[in-house]
């Protein structure tokens, strides 16, 4: 993906880190692989790490021993990633040898077919996988059988390889985006959360609010909608295990998967042709748009709650950028008078949602620009936009007419990483430039994360979206197999 928006103003947008690796080969650049093995390994998995750590060295990865990599407090160095093969007792666990919980991502391989069956449920199955990551403390599985291997992450993707070994180019297409960009949710540090000062009960919330009630009974009989899992009755080894899930998870009782989001009405202004201040430098065919970047704001779905079972006064909250010399500063609304039961943690989807309402002020001031009679930043100035996001990927006959298709050949990351935030902005750039070379209008994009999900944003309602995906039961899709 070219990269029509530069890294600094990715940073200074959004707060993506200047050093983001967004492209295969700076991921191998930095990624930092410490062989940390269980006491004891069966021939099969000896086998399959060794080939692995080869593969990963071919790329120009070194793969440091734990001898190595322990500092001299015993703890790996943040920023390291474990691969943990086998099975190790509690005193041995990785999870207690890193500095932070965020710092590093620890890969657990195992000499077994992955707890996954073609008729178990999608929800069963995302069950199952954050289950046994609960169980060993390890945020990616990764299961060895005499035919396969299998990777499954906390977000629910699944990956099946047909090979008893790990080939090059999986590892390196595959495996190392997965290793490098990781699932965290957002800091408290980085947004100011405003307890109470959502206002439910304006004219406005509620026509809002009835969207997303239509949405979500619309989808409430796909199973490709993963609503929640339940951190509550897992088997951990032992309380203190638990209380390290909680606070990985930031208290939260358990994950949703996708959201619903809509996007308030933005005063939108035309991109400039040359330089000032306050303006943003987008890249587009050849030329240059400087583009004034006016404040966002979203309704969005609350993290943890059911997607097909919403209650709009304690399941909706509002997020948003505020811009102040240059910068974006994001923010969170709670409802007013929700249950003190209910709470609102900003999502880990959070960035990822911004970098979409973003980007669709960026399309339409630049469309402002170029076609000042184009239909996309009217309905944005008058009406917003919707986001849909779900673990699928629609057929080709759902896609809306004037939504251009983005991300099938992006690396495959989940979509709460500063990577994914990155691919939705830059690839909305691309779509409007298809849309400009085609002649075709502009209406919204379909954002494609492989191995993962998708996002449809635009100017359809939620339930006109969810309308669109749902006329009838759609096709299972849990796994890919290379």
């Amino acid at each position: 993906m070219s990269n029509s928006i530069s890294s600094g103003s990715l940073h200074n947008l959004l707060g993506i880190p200047l050093d983001t690796p967004l492209s295969i080969d700076g991921m191998c650049g930095r990624l930092k692989p410490v062989y940390y093995p269980a006491p004891a390994l069966s021939a099969r998995l000896e086998q399959f790490c060794n080939v692995l750590v080869a593969a990963m060295q071919s790329l120009g990865i070194p793969v440091c021993s734990d001898e190595d990599a322990l500092g001299a407090d015993g703890r790996f160095a943040p920023g390291q990633v474990i691969l943990a093969p086998g099975y190790f007792p509690d005193d041995l666990l990785a999870i207690d040898r890193v500095t932070t919980l965020y710092n590093n991502i620890i890969v657990g391989i195992y000499d077994e077919p992955a707890p996954l069956t073609r008729e178990s449920s999608p929800q069963q199955r995302l069950d199952a996988i954050v289950g046994r990551l609960a169980r060993d403390m390890v945020h990616i599985l990764i299961f060895v059988t005499d035919q396969s291997w299998t990777i499954c992450t906390m977000n629910g993707g699944v990956v099946t390889f047909n090979t008893p070994v790990p080939l090059r180019e999986d590892v390196r297409d595959t495996l190392v985006p997965k290793l490098t960009a990781q699932v965290v949710p957002p800091r408290a540090e980085d947004l100011d959360i405003m307890q109470g000062e959502l206002n439910t009960g304006t004219a406005e919330f509620e026509a809002v609010a009835a969207d997303f009630m239509q949405c979500s009974a619309l989808w409430s009989s796909n199973a490709s909608l993963l609503t929640h899992t339940s951190t509550i009755g897992l088997d951990y080894r032992s309380a203190f295990y638990q209380r390290i899930v909680a606070r990985y998870l930031d208290q939260r009782s358990g994950m949703s998967y996708g959201f619903f989001a809509s996007q308030r009405p933005v005063a939108v202004q035309p991109a400039h042709l040359s330089a000032g201040a306050g303006l943003i430098p987008v890249c587009l065919q050849g030329g240059e748009y400087f583009v004034p970047v006016p404040q966002i704001s979203v309704v969005t779905t609350r993290s943890g709650c059911r997607k097909n079972h919403l209650n709009p006064q304690s399941d909706l909250v509002e997020i948003g950028l505020l811009f102040r010399e240059g910068k974006g500063r994001a923010w969170l609304k709670t409802p007013a008078g929700s249950s003190a039961e209910v709470v609102a943690k900003p999502s880990f989807d959070t960035l990822t949602i911004l970098a979409h309402a973003l980007g669709n002020a960026l399309v339409a001031s630049i469309l402002m620009t170029l076609n000042p009679k184009s239909y996309f930043p009217s309905h944005l100035a008058r009406f917003g936009a919707s986001m849909t996001h779900w673990h699928d990927y629609p057929s080709s006959f759902q896609l809306p007419e004037g939504y251009f298709l983005h991300g099938e050949s992006n690396p495959p990351v989940a979509c709460s990483t500063p990577q994914s935030a990155a691919y939705s902005l830059l690839g909305k750039i691309a779509a409007l430039e298809v849309a400009l070379e085609q002649g075709t209008a502009y209406r919204g994009d379909v954002h494609v994360e492989p191995n993962h999900g998708t996002n449809i944003v635009g100017i359809l309602s939620l339930a006109e979206t969810a309308m669109l995906l749902n006329p009838s039961p759609l096709p299972e899709v849990i796994t890919e197999e290379r």
